[in-house]
Order: C-alpha cells, then sequence, then structure tokens
C-alpha cells in the first residue's frame, strides 16, 4: 500500500479521517454515518475514493508521528498495529508485560479475565467495529466515484477484505457478535443482538471466497501498491478461517492455491524481513506499512533495552527460548553436553538469536547486561526497573542501527508470510487425515527451516501423532512475536494445558539476587516470572461490560 500511504495522500489523511466517523461517548461500537462530508462533492474523483480507502485500511491505528509522537500507546489501535498484534504475545508463554502481572495482556491467561477487569477487550472491540463502519460506508458510497467499473471493483473487494478481517478476529477472540454490513443509527446500534460464532465464521469465509476474483495477484501489483490486499492475502486468511472452523480439507485446497500461484518464497535472510531492511521480500503475503514522520509507529521505543532509551515492555519467557532446538534438530535439554550456560545461543537453532537478546551480548553498539547482580546495568533484571523482567529481550522488530526518535520508527508490521502458509498447508494436510511423505515435508516445513539464514535440519517424521508435535513447535518458533502463538492455542485448544502454572526466564546459576517462587527452587536456576491459570471459560474473551451496559441484548 504504498502509494495509499504515498506523501500526497497521507497529508490528506488526517482531515479525512477526523471526519470519518462520528464518536458517540454512548456507542462503543460506533456505528454512526459520515457528516462531515458531503456525498455530492467528495465521491468526484478517483483520487477522493482512494483517499476514503486509506481511511478504511488505517482505522484506528495510532499515528505517533509528527506532532503526535508523545502519543506512543500500549493499547491496542488496531489487529494489525504492533501494540494489537505483536504485544498478543504476552498473553501467551512466548513473553511476559514488563508492566506485572496486573498488566491487561497477563490478565488474558493468568486466571483474572473477566468482562470488567480487561480493558483491551473493549479496546480490541472498538477498533473492530470502528473499522467495520468505515468499511459499511466506503461500500454504500464509492459506487458514485467515476472511475473504471474494474477499479471500482477492486476498491469494494479492498473493503470487503478489511471488515471480513475484522469479523475473522472478532469471531476467533470473541464468538458471537453483532454482524453489520450497513451503516446504522445510534438507536440502531443500541440495540443490536448477537450473531451466533457459526454464523459469523460462516460470513468471513464467504466474504474471503467471493472477493478473490477481483483482488490483483501479488505478482500483477506494482511496488507502489505494495501493502494492498491481494488474492493471496485474502485466501491466506481465508485459510485462517478455515483452520480455525477445523475445515482442514477446504484449507489445503485454500493453502495448494496460494502456493501454485507460485508468486511468494521463502527469502534466505530471515533477520531483514522484521527490522525495516527487506520489506518488499517475496515471503511478505501482507503487512501494514509505517512511514517515517508521516504514518510512523513506536515499537522501538516500547522495546528496545534499556540501554538504548527503550521501554523494554515485550519479555521473552523462557519457556520460548527453551523451545528452539540445538543445530543438529534435538529438543532443547538443560542437559544437554551441547547447552552453555553462558551463551544460551551456542549451538542453537539461529532463529533464537534473531528473535530474543540474552545477557552479555552487544546491541546497537551497547552490552546488554541482565544478570540479577548486576546492579550497575540499566537493564539489571529485577522486578522494579523499567527494563527486563525475564532476564531476555526482544530483538524481532528490533533495528539495532536506528538512529533519531524511537516512536518514529517506519518498520513495517507483517501480517502474513509466506513460511505461515507452508505451516499451516502442513498442518491442514495433517489434520484433515492425508497422507504424509517427504516430499510434502520437503515443500513445506523443511522449507521454512531450510532457508539460508536458518538452515537447520530437515524434518523425515510422517507418524502423524509425532509430526503434530514438531509442526507446532515450528510454527511457535518461526513465527514467534507475529500475533500466532495466542491463536493457536485457542484453536488447538491447548491453552489451558500449555498456559498453566510457573513461567520463568533467563537461567543464572549461582546468582546471588535470583528470584524465586516462595521456596520452590528451580533447579535450573531460572528467575521465577509469573504464575498463568488459563480456564476453560478463558477461551472465549467476554463481551465488554461497558457494551452490555449500553445495550443489554449483548449480555450472554
Amino acid at each position: 500500500m504504498r502509494n495509499i500511504y504515498s506523501l500526497k495522500l497521507k497529508r490528506l489523511i488526517s482531515a479525512f479521517v477526523a471526519g470519518l466517523m462520528i464518536t458517540s461517548c454512548a456507542d462503543e461500537l460506533e456505528l454512526q454515518p459520515l457528516d462531515s462530508f458531503s456525498n455530492e462533492t467528495f465521491w468526484t474523483s478517483e483520487s477522493n475514493a482512494m483517499m476514503a480507502l486509506t481511511g478504511v485500511y488505517r482505522g484506528s491505528i495510532s499515528m505517533n508521528g509528527a506532532n503526535e509522537l508523545a502519543s506512543v500507546s500500549a493499547a491496542p489501535t488496531d489487529w494489525w498495529s504492533y501494540n494489537g498484534l505483536i504485544f498478543l504475545d504476552m498473553a501467551t508463554d512466548n513473553a511476559y508485560d514488563r508492566r506485572g502481572d496486573n498488566a491487561p495482556f497477563n490478565r488474558l491467561s493468568n486466571g483474572e479475565m473477566n468482562s470488567n477487569n480487561v480493558n483491551l477487550l473493549g479496546q480490541y472491540w472498538e477498533v473492530s467495529y470502528d473499522k467495520i463502519a468505515r468499511s459499511n460506508y466506503f461500500l454504500e458510497n464509492v459506487d458514485q466515484t467515476p472511475a473504471a467499473a474494474e477499479v471500482i471493483e477492486r476498491m469494494e473487494a479492498e473493503a470487503r477484505f478489511i471488515r471480513a478481517v475484522q469479523y475473522f478476529y472478532l469471531s476467533q477472540h470473541f464468538g458471537s457478535v453483532p454482524l453489520v454490513t450497513n451503516t446504522l443509527s445510534l438507536e440502531e446500534a443500541n440495540s443490536l443482538t448477537k450473531n451466533p460464532k457459526s454464523e459469523i465464521v460462516q460470513f468471513v469465509i464467504d466474504e474471503f471466497s467471493m472477493i478473490v476474483d477481483a483482488l490483483p495477484q501479488a505478482s500483477a501489483m506494482p511496488a507502489n501498491e505494495f501493502g494492498r490486499a491481494s488474492k493471496q492475502a485474502a485466501l491466506a486468511y481465508l485459510g485462517r478461517a478455515q483452520l480455525g472452523d477445523q475445515r482442514y480439507a477446504d484449507a489445503v485446497d485454500t493453502y495448494k492455491t496460494i502456493i501454485d500461484f507460485s508468486d511468494h518464497s521463502i527469502d534466505p535472510n530471515y533477520e531483514s524481513l522484521f527490522n525495516g531492511t527487506n520489506e518488499t521480500s517475496p515471503e511478505i503475503v501482507f503487512s501494514a506499512i509505517f512511514v517515517p514522520d508521516l504514518m510512523p509507529n513506536g515499537i522501538l521505543q516500547h522495546a528496545y533495552p534499556a540501554v538504548r532509551g527503550g521501554w523494554h515492555i515485550i519479555n521473552p519467557l523462557g519457556s520460548l527460548v527453551e523451545s528452539y532446538e540445538f543445530t543438529d534438530g534435538t529438543p532443547f535439554s538443560f542437559e544437554d553436553p551441547q547447552y552453555n550456560p553462558d551463551d544460551v545461543t551456542e549451538n542453537r537453532d539461529p532463529r533464537l538469536d534473531y528473535n530474543i537478546l540474552v545477557d552479555g551480548e552487544e546491541f546497537g553498539g551497547a552490552t546488554y547486561v541482565t544478570h540479577p547482580d548486576s546492579a550497575n546495568s540499566i537493564d539489571q533484571l529485577t522486578t522494579t526497573r523499567q527494563a527486563t523482567r525475564t532476564g531476555f529481550g526482544i530483538r524481532k522488530f528490533m533495528l539495532e542501527s536506528f538512529a533519531g526518535d524511537l516512536r518514529n520508527s517506519g518498520i513495517d508490521i507483517l501480517v502474513i508470510r509466506y513460511a505461515e502458509v507452508l505451516l499451516s498447508y502442513l498442518e491442514a494436510k495433517l489434520e484433515a487425515g492425508d497422507p504424509i511423505n517427504q516430499a510434502l515435508l520437503d515443500a513445506t516445513i523443511n522449507q521454512v527451516r531450510g532457508r539460508a539464514s536458518v538452515n537447520m535440519p530437515p524434518v523425515t517424521e510422517t507418524n502423524p501423532e509425532a509430526l503434530r508435535t514438531i509442526l507446532r513447535r515450528e510454527r511457535r518458533n518461526e513465527l514467534a512475536f507475529e500475533g500466532i502463538r495466542y491463536w493457536d492455542l485457542v484453536r488447538w485448544r491447548t491453552a489451558h494445558e500449555v498456559l498453566q502454572g510457573n513461567f520463568y526466564g533467563a537461567s543464572f546459576p549461582n546468582a546471588v539476587n535470583l528470584r524465586q517462587d516462595g521456596d520452590v527452587v528451580d533447579p535450573y536456576s531460572r528467575w521465577f516470572v509469573t504464575k498463568k491459570n488459563f480456564r476453560e471459560e478463558d477461551y472465549q474473551w467476554p463481551i465488554p461490560q461497558g457494551e452490555i451496559n449500553i445495550n443489554p441484548n449483548l449480555a450472554d
């Protein structure tokens, strides 16, 4: 979407978006129509329609740039914003929220979630329906634009794509929600009833299926359209919806269609995909585009280590670090002679070092020191400093050479990669009961593991039960911090098993200031971080109480 986020259009965005939605303080669904523009004067050119579509794509994603740099927020501003996508890993066994056990992302999995005490539920709800409202209004008016029929058809398909994405996320997390496909009055919005989850999922599947023909294939899109929805982006979300609904045979066909297009491939350089230096890689199926000064994001400010001026909000857990195999392909073990307690990245899957920053490593010309006994280090592991809470930091999405205001990053946020497509295709084949052979493994998981910068041993296991364990670990390790882990655990119905008990950070043998869980002594001298208690009822998020107060029809 480089042309959508071009300099010319971005200068118009703020004026358009400011009037795009009338937000009633009594109506968090935000489903009222525009009144800041006259339809007779606005929909008079293709460029105006494109500007409107820009507002639909952007939704409520915080524009923390230019005069708004001080507004960097940890609250989710969209499912495609870093604080809505990447931060969701802090509700899993991948990472911990530096703000502590009472931080909202932690409450999604620590047994304390309810409709009153997790404000981010309302934030996800609000940004979803905001974008739905923008999509509906656009679809009701864009046909007034004097443009070629195929141009209008594509724009409509993009708006439907964006709307279907919102309903995908709503269905996966909230379950039954109101299905709104037209602009509503305030009275109508506040008297809506919920549609069953099955109906929402079917709507999502139908929408993605119907718009594919009107969207361009990725290879047909010029460079200045990078970031706009393609056939493959719609199909990838369709595949997700089918996986989430256990329609595995359908998902096989969907993912095979993407593969057969042959437009995407695994990039040899894993690290560059995330740090802003390789943002048009053929591996990227869909991403949220950011531009310094015009539409930047604050991910570096939030996630950089303290030694480089960051707030260190994302703290990888030891559980993730221990998920990465040794370079010979054997699972990690503290007892394995390949394990080096002084450098946990030694003899390990290279993605561990690409994704996670560990004690003693160099980062952007500074040494990252987290040892709990290192009182002179600003990144010392404690429970009080604005620094690590696990002994680890995030390296993925971090550009070490960045200079300037950390709130003014132009690093794109990757939403779907071809690696996910290949792993999901293998999963769909596995769960559909299709035969698994070496050729299939080599065409999917081994392409991901075998990229030049990773070069992990190929998988040869074809037994379905054993392969399922390997595949799920591969998804975790490959897609860490990309907002996938929480959804995976929920759709696999394993969250209540995985997100239970004590969670630890880095191991510090012989440390004096080692945090423990009471009298519990960890045999590996790991820093105790937190406890999780994901419950059966946590598989579906409760509708925010504030919404129910406005509209009792939304109550269960």
